[in-house]
Protein backbone atom coordinates (compact mmCIF):
# COMPACT_ATOMS: atom_id res chain seq x y z
CA UNK A 1 0.00 0.00 0.00
CA UNK A 2 1.61 3.32 -1.06
CA UNK A 3 2.28 6.04 1.80
CA UNK A 4 1.00 9.41 1.04
CA UNK A 5 3.54 12.10 1.28
CA UNK A 6 3.43 15.17 3.66
CA UNK A 7 5.61 17.37 1.56
CA UNK A 8 4.72 19.53 -0.85
CA UNK A 9 3.27 18.19 -4.18
CA UNK A 10 5.54 19.91 -6.67
CA UNK A 11 8.59 18.39 -4.99
CA UNK A 12 11.02 17.73 -7.42
CA UNK A 13 12.53 14.27 -8.14
CA UNK A 14 16.14 15.44 -6.38
CA UNK A 15 14.01 16.38 -3.36
CA UNK A 16 12.63 12.57 -3.46
CA UNK A 17 15.26 11.12 -3.68
CA UNK A 18 16.97 13.13 -0.18
CA UNK A 19 16.43 11.98 3.30
CA UNK A 20 13.41 14.11 3.60
CA UNK A 21 11.39 12.29 1.78
CA UNK A 22 12.45 8.64 3.25
CA UNK A 23 9.61 6.80 4.90
CA UNK A 24 10.21 6.36 8.80
CA UNK A 25 9.76 3.69 11.11
CA UNK A 26 6.65 5.05 12.32
CA UNK A 27 5.17 6.00 9.03
CA UNK A 28 5.78 2.43 7.64
CA UNK A 29 4.16 0.94 11.23
CA UNK A 30 1.26 2.97 10.32
CA UNK A 31 1.03 1.52 7.06
CA UNK A 32 1.06 -1.57 8.21
CA UNK A 33 -1.65 -1.26 10.63
CA UNK A 34 -3.88 -0.45 8.25
CA UNK A 35 -3.25 -3.09 5.81
CA UNK A 36 -3.50 -5.92 8.67
CA UNK A 37 -7.42 -4.14 9.78
CA UNK A 38 -8.25 -3.62 6.03
CA UNK A 39 -7.83 -7.64 5.49
CA UNK A 40 -11.18 -8.91 6.49
CA UNK A 41 -9.75 -12.23 7.32
CA UNK A 42 -7.89 -10.66 9.92
CA UNK A 43 -11.51 -10.33 11.70
CA UNK A 44 -12.51 -13.64 11.08
CA UNK A 45 -9.43 -15.77 12.39
CA UNK A 46 -9.17 -13.20 15.54
CA UNK A 47 -12.93 -14.22 15.98
CA UNK A 48 -12.19 -17.90 16.06
CA UNK A 49 -9.31 -17.72 17.91
CA UNK A 50 -11.89 -15.88 20.63
CA UNK A 51 -14.21 -18.64 20.47
CA UNK A 52 -12.16 -21.29 20.36
CA UNK A 53 -10.11 -20.15 23.59
CA UNK A 54 -12.98 -19.00 26.01
CA UNK A 55 -15.39 -21.77 24.63
CA UNK A 56 -12.90 -24.55 25.20
CA UNK A 57 -11.81 -22.98 28.03
CA UNK A 58 -15.28 -23.55 29.67
CA UNK A 59 -15.71 -26.74 27.93
CA UNK A 60 -12.67 -27.60 29.73
CA UNK A 61 -13.77 -25.90 33.37
CA UNK A 62 -17.10 -27.59 33.37
CA UNK A 63 -15.32 -30.97 32.65
CA UNK A 64 -13.55 -30.29 36.04
CA UNK A 65 -16.59 -30.16 37.88
CA UNK A 66 -17.50 -33.27 36.71
CA UNK A 67 -14.35 -35.33 37.08
CA UNK A 68 -13.44 -37.69 40.37
CA UNK A 69 -11.75 -35.43 42.97
CA UNK A 70 -10.01 -32.45 40.41
CA UNK A 71 -9.35 -30.86 43.35
CA UNK A 72 -5.74 -32.85 44.11
CA UNK A 73 -2.52 -30.96 44.50
CA UNK A 74 -1.66 -31.32 40.91
CA UNK A 75 -4.86 -29.46 39.59
CA UNK A 76 -3.96 -26.55 37.94
CA UNK A 77 -7.62 -24.55 37.71
CA UNK A 78 -6.07 -21.58 36.21
CA UNK A 79 -4.71 -23.66 33.32
CA UNK A 80 -7.60 -25.65 32.96
CA UNK A 81 -9.61 -22.44 32.19
CA UNK A 82 -7.26 -21.55 29.54
CA UNK A 83 -7.46 -24.96 28.00
CA UNK A 84 -9.06 -23.51 24.86
CA UNK A 85 -5.27 -22.25 24.06
CA UNK A 86 -4.01 -26.18 22.90
CA UNK A 87 -6.21 -24.85 19.61
CA UNK A 88 -5.64 -20.81 19.40
CA UNK A 89 -2.33 -21.76 19.21
CA UNK A 90 -2.61 -23.62 15.84
CA UNK A 91 -5.39 -20.14 14.99
CA UNK A 92 -2.83 -17.72 15.72
CA UNK A 93 -0.36 -19.40 13.59
CA UNK A 94 -2.99 -19.24 10.52
CA UNK A 95 -2.82 -15.55 11.01
CA UNK A 96 0.78 -15.27 11.25
CA UNK A 97 1.46 -17.16 8.01
CA UNK A 98 -1.07 -14.81 6.42
CA UNK A 99 0.09 -11.90 7.56
CA UNK A 100 3.25 -12.35 5.03
CA UNK A 101 2.10 -15.47 2.52
CA UNK A 102 -0.77 -13.10 1.76
CA UNK A 103 1.29 -10.33 -0.17
CA UNK A 104 3.04 -13.41 -1.93
CA UNK A 105 -0.48 -14.99 -3.68
CA UNK A 106 -1.78 -11.37 -4.42
CA UNK A 107 1.52 -10.03 -5.47
CA UNK A 108 1.30 -7.07 -3.57
CA UNK A 109 4.44 -7.64 -2.15
CA UNK A 110 6.27 -6.27 -5.70
CA UNK A 111 3.67 -2.78 -5.15
CA UNK A 112 5.21 -2.60 -1.07
CA UNK A 113 8.91 -3.10 -2.06
CA UNK A 114 8.68 -0.85 -4.91
CA UNK A 115 7.02 1.73 -2.17
CA UNK A 116 9.55 0.79 0.46
CA UNK A 117 13.06 -0.92 -1.01
CA UNK A 118 14.27 -1.07 2.82
CA UNK A 119 13.25 -4.99 3.27
CA UNK A 120 14.17 -4.90 6.84
CA UNK A 121 12.41 -1.62 7.65
CA UNK A 122 9.37 -3.25 6.43
CA UNK A 123 9.42 -6.72 7.76
CA UNK A 124 10.49 -5.01 11.43
CA UNK A 125 7.26 -2.91 10.91
CA UNK A 126 5.22 -5.86 9.92
CA UNK A 127 6.42 -7.96 13.16
CA UNK A 128 5.91 -5.36 15.02
CA UNK A 129 1.90 -4.52 14.12
CA UNK A 130 1.19 -8.62 14.27
CA UNK A 131 2.73 -8.72 17.85
CA UNK A 132 1.01 -6.11 19.19
CA UNK A 133 -2.40 -7.47 17.61
CA UNK A 134 -1.55 -11.00 18.76
CA UNK A 135 -0.72 -9.47 22.53
CA UNK A 136 -3.79 -7.57 22.89
CA UNK A 137 -6.23 -9.93 21.47
CA UNK A 138 -4.36 -12.78 23.39
CA UNK A 139 -4.31 -10.79 26.38
CA UNK A 140 -8.29 -9.84 26.50
CA UNK A 141 -9.14 -13.03 25.26
CA UNK A 142 -7.00 -15.30 27.94
CA UNK A 143 -8.50 -12.80 30.76
CA UNK A 144 -11.85 -13.52 29.57
CA UNK A 145 -11.59 -17.44 29.47
CA UNK A 146 -9.81 -17.50 32.68
CA UNK A 147 -12.75 -15.56 34.71
CA UNK A 148 -15.54 -17.31 32.90
CA UNK A 149 -13.72 -21.00 34.22
CA UNK A 150 -13.43 -19.87 37.43
CA UNK A 151 -17.02 -18.79 37.76
CA UNK A 152 -17.36 -22.51 36.37
CA UNK A 153 -15.38 -24.26 38.74
CA UNK A 154 -16.47 -22.13 41.87
CA UNK A 155 -19.64 -23.88 42.04
CA UNK A 156 -17.42 -27.28 42.87
CA UNK A 157 -14.91 -24.89 45.02
CA UNK A 158 -12.00 -25.55 43.09
CA UNK A 159 -11.73 -22.08 41.33
CA UNK A 160 -8.85 -19.63 42.14
CA UNK A 161 -8.23 -15.68 41.67
CA UNK A 162 -5.75 -13.60 40.32
CA UNK A 163 -4.21 -12.26 43.83
CA UNK A 164 -3.07 -16.28 44.33
CA UNK A 165 0.73 -16.86 43.65
CA UNK A 166 1.51 -16.97 39.62
CA UNK A 167 -2.41 -16.80 38.53
CA UNK A 168 -1.44 -13.55 37.41
CA UNK A 169 1.80 -14.43 35.03
CA UNK A 170 -0.02 -17.70 34.19
CA UNK A 171 -2.66 -15.34 32.22
CA UNK A 172 -0.65 -12.69 31.20
CA UNK A 173 1.86 -16.09 29.92
CA UNK A 174 -1.29 -16.98 27.84
CA UNK A 175 -1.53 -13.98 25.95
CA UNK A 176 2.59 -14.32 25.45
CA UNK A 177 2.88 -18.04 24.61
CA UNK A 178 -0.07 -16.84 21.53
CA UNK A 179 2.41 -14.05 20.31
CA UNK A 180 5.59 -16.39 20.42
CA UNK A 181 3.76 -18.66 18.54
CA UNK A 182 2.23 -16.10 15.95
CA UNK A 183 5.30 -14.62 15.22
CA UNK A 184 6.72 -18.32 14.85
CA UNK A 185 4.41 -18.62 11.77
CA UNK A 186 5.32 -15.65 10.55
CA UNK A 187 8.55 -16.34 10.39
CA UNK A 188 7.76 -19.52 8.60
CA UNK A 189 5.45 -17.49 6.53
CA UNK A 190 8.32 -15.59 5.55
CA UNK A 191 10.67 -18.44 4.84
CA UNK A 192 8.87 -20.67 2.98
CA UNK A 193 6.22 -17.67 0.83
CA UNK A 194 3.99 -20.44 0.36
CA UNK A 195 0.45 -20.02 2.47
CA UNK A 196 -0.81 -23.89 2.37
CA UNK A 197 3.18 -25.09 2.94
CA UNK A 198 3.55 -22.66 5.57
CA UNK A 199 0.62 -23.42 7.72
CA UNK A 200 1.40 -27.16 7.32
CA UNK A 201 4.49 -26.66 8.75
CA UNK A 202 3.27 -24.77 12.01
CA UNK A 203 0.52 -27.43 12.08
CA UNK A 204 3.84 -29.92 12.61
CA UNK A 205 5.67 -27.81 14.49
CA UNK A 206 3.52 -26.66 17.42
CA UNK A 207 1.01 -29.98 17.19
CA UNK A 208 2.35 -33.06 15.41
CA UNK A 209 5.62 -33.25 16.10
CA UNK A 210 4.48 -33.15 20.24
CA UNK A 211 2.17 -36.42 19.50
CA UNK A 212 5.21 -38.05 18.08
CA UNK A 213 7.39 -37.48 20.71
CA UNK A 214 4.95 -39.00 23.14
CA UNK A 215 5.68 -42.37 20.80
CA UNK A 216 9.54 -42.01 21.42
CA UNK A 217 10.79 -44.60 24.38
CA UNK A 218 10.05 -42.73 28.34
CA UNK A 219 13.97 -42.43 28.42
CA UNK A 220 14.19 -40.50 25.24
CA UNK A 221 10.71 -38.00 26.44
CA UNK A 222 12.91 -37.12 29.11
CA UNK A 223 15.78 -35.21 26.78
CA UNK A 224 13.28 -34.24 23.93
CA UNK A 225 9.69 -33.12 25.26
CA UNK A 226 10.84 -30.29 26.84
CA UNK A 227 12.52 -28.82 24.01
CA UNK A 228 9.05 -29.11 21.56
CA UNK A 229 8.20 -25.50 21.06
CA UNK A 230 4.72 -26.10 22.33
CA UNK A 231 5.51 -27.93 24.92
CA UNK A 232 7.95 -25.59 26.04
CA UNK A 233 5.75 -22.33 26.03
CA UNK A 234 2.94 -24.29 27.20
CA UNK A 235 4.53 -23.54 30.85
CA UNK A 236 4.67 -20.30 31.09
CA UNK A 237 0.78 -20.22 31.41
CA UNK A 238 0.74 -22.99 34.40
CA UNK A 239 0.58 -21.79 37.98
CA UNK A 240 1.29 -25.68 39.43
CA UNK A 241 5.33 -26.94 38.73
CA UNK A 242 5.13 -29.97 37.00
CA UNK A 243 5.97 -32.94 39.75
CA UNK A 244 7.83 -36.05 38.39
CA UNK A 245 7.79 -34.62 35.11
CA UNK A 246 11.64 -34.10 34.71
CA UNK A 247 11.39 -32.57 30.94
CA UNK A 248 9.64 -29.78 31.90
CA UNK A 249 11.08 -26.47 31.38
CA UNK A 250 10.75 -23.83 34.61
CA UNK A 251 7.74 -21.14 33.32
CA UNK A 252 9.88 -18.46 31.88
CA UNK A 253 12.41 -20.95 30.66
CA UNK A 254 10.68 -23.22 28.66
CA UNK A 255 8.71 -19.55 27.53
CA UNK A 256 12.45 -18.73 26.29
CA UNK A 257 12.55 -21.85 24.25
CA UNK A 258 9.79 -20.81 22.43
CA UNK A 259 10.74 -17.69 21.90
CA UNK A 260 13.88 -18.84 20.82
CA UNK A 261 11.96 -21.21 17.86
CA UNK A 262 10.16 -18.09 16.67
CA UNK A 263 13.61 -15.47 16.36
CA UNK A 264 15.48 -18.90 13.77
CA UNK A 265 12.47 -18.78 12.05
CA UNK A 266 12.13 -14.69 12.01
CA UNK A 267 16.43 -14.65 11.04
CA UNK A 268 15.96 -16.86 8.90
CA UNK A 269 13.50 -15.63 6.82
CA UNK A 270 14.75 -12.03 7.10
CA UNK A 271 17.77 -13.17 5.48
CA UNK A 272 16.14 -14.51 2.12
CA UNK A 273 13.97 -12.55 1.79
CA UNK A 274 16.41 -10.03 2.24
CA UNK A 275 18.63 -12.26 -0.69
CA UNK A 276 15.40 -13.15 -2.93
CA UNK A 277 13.39 -11.58 -5.56
CA UNK A 278 9.87 -10.57 -4.78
Amino acid sequence: MAMTSTHAPMATAGQARSGAGTPTFASVVRSEFTKIRSVRSTYWTLLVLVVVTVGFGALASYGATRGHHPHGPLFDATQQSLGGLYISQLVIGVLGVLVISSEYSTGMIRTTLTTLPRRGLMIAAKALVFAVVAFVTGLITCFASFFLGQAIMSSDHISVSLSQPNVLRAVIGGALFLTACGLLAFGLGLLLRHTAGAITTVVGLLFLLTILVSLLPATWQDHVDKWMPAMAGTQIWTTIPSQGQPAVFAPWTGFAVLCGYAAIALIAGLILFRKRDA
